[in-house]
């Protein structure tokens, strides 16, 4: 089975399509929300329990939005079973980027960014000038990054449930850089 990482720019729809899964049935998971994710302080490396909303300047020159590997493991773990699916956007996924069998990039224009992190009412994050210039900065290139990675490239203002058909095929698509997991064999 597989661990797809679904990925993309603040604003470019993981979340909306991570509900979608989930009233499917299949086995996912919003990393922001889910516990996966944190702010970490870039210097001391300490996790900051109870961060400022909205960040104030300067605050993510400093701090960083990190996943935790040994949860990701686990999920990992999971998937020999099923199929399953984290979607996020860390700054650290290199350091995760081997426990996935496909990572899929949903992208957007800037202009639906700034519309989405606008419109936003579960998640605060991008009102701020500060955030939204970060994600607007990351923006600009995720789609070539993750193309020269081998991620399957997914247009985040199609309908939703297009997008989560496009991710669930995507599933599928095993980058040729990773081999597929297998179960241990048991002693004899």
């Amino acid at each position: 089975m597989s661990l797809v990482w679904v990925t993309g720019t603040p604003g470019a729809g993981k979340s909306s399509v991570c509900g979608v899964l989930r009233e499917r049935g299949e086995l996912t998971v919003d990393a922001d929300w889910e516990g996966y994710n944190r702010w970490v302080d870039r210097v001391s490396g300490q996790v900051v329990v109870d961060p400022p909303d909205p960040v104030p300047p300067g605050w993510l020159d400093r701090y960083g939005w990190r996943i935790d590997r040994a949860r990701v493991e686990r999920l990992a773990a999971l998937t020999r079973e099923a199929d399953g699916y984290l979607c996020g956007c860390v700054e650290n996924e290199d350091e995760v980027w081997d426990l996935f069998d496909v990572a899929v990039c949903l992208v957007v224009g800037d202009d639906v960014v700034r519309s989405r992190l606008r419109g936003r009412t579960g998640n605060s994050f991008g009102k701020h000038p500060e955030e939204l210039a970060a994600a607007l900065r990351h923006n600009a290139h995720a789609e070539g990054d993750y193309r020269r990675r081998g991620a399957v490239i997914v247009d985040g203002t199609l309908p939703l449930e297009e997008v989560a058909g496009l991710v669930t095929t995507a599933r599928r698509t095993r980058r040729p850089s990773r081999p597929p997991r297998t179960r241990p064999t048991p002693p004899s």
